[in-house]
């Protein structure tokens, strides 16, 4: 197993999760008003990130890599998207939420491609697996908004 791809695919997965910490930076506490079922469930996210974050730095400096502790420019690009579209937007609420849900069906796509590469050790495959199921019942928890309402 090559290290250097190992690394490079963790780092790609820490720049993903960056951005996920990012974007739940956007959230405003008035969508809670709203939505305060999924509000319980939403600080269980933004914990989990930042647990997910140190797993993969740990698993980075164990194979020997620098961790790449920055935000992708994708996702830059992405947040900047949203925060012009909620600028425009009427219901702030709803759009704030989707994208918690666009954000959360880009990290699993992230993390099942990691997955199936091919490139991680079999503990950095089992780290990465076990973010994955938790980013999909975080997901599975937000994606039905509109049934909510």
């Amino acid at each position: 197993m090559n290290n250097e791809k190992t690394v490079s695919v963790l780092n790609d997965l820490l720049n993903i999760t960056n951005d996920r910490i990012e974007g739940f930076s956007k959230v405003e506490d008035k969508v809670w008003d709203t939505h305060s079922t999924l509000k319980a469930d939403y600080d269980q996210m933004v914990s989990q990130s930042q647990t997910m974050k140190s797993d993969l730095i740990r698993l980075i400096n164990e194979c020997g890599g620098n961790a790449d502790n920055t935000t992708s420019t994708a996702g830059a690009l992405h947040r900047a998207w949203i925060d012009v579209k909620n600028s425009l937007s009427g219901d702030k609420d709803e759009s704030t939420l989707g994208n918690v849900v666009f954000g959360e069906k880009a990290a699993i796509d992230a993390y099942q491609d990691a997955l199936d590469s091919g490139d991680l050790t079999p503990q950095s495959a089992q780290v990465v697996s076990d973010h994955l199921h938790h980013l999909k019942s975080s997901y599975a928890r937000f994606e039905n908004l509109d049934e909510l309402n």
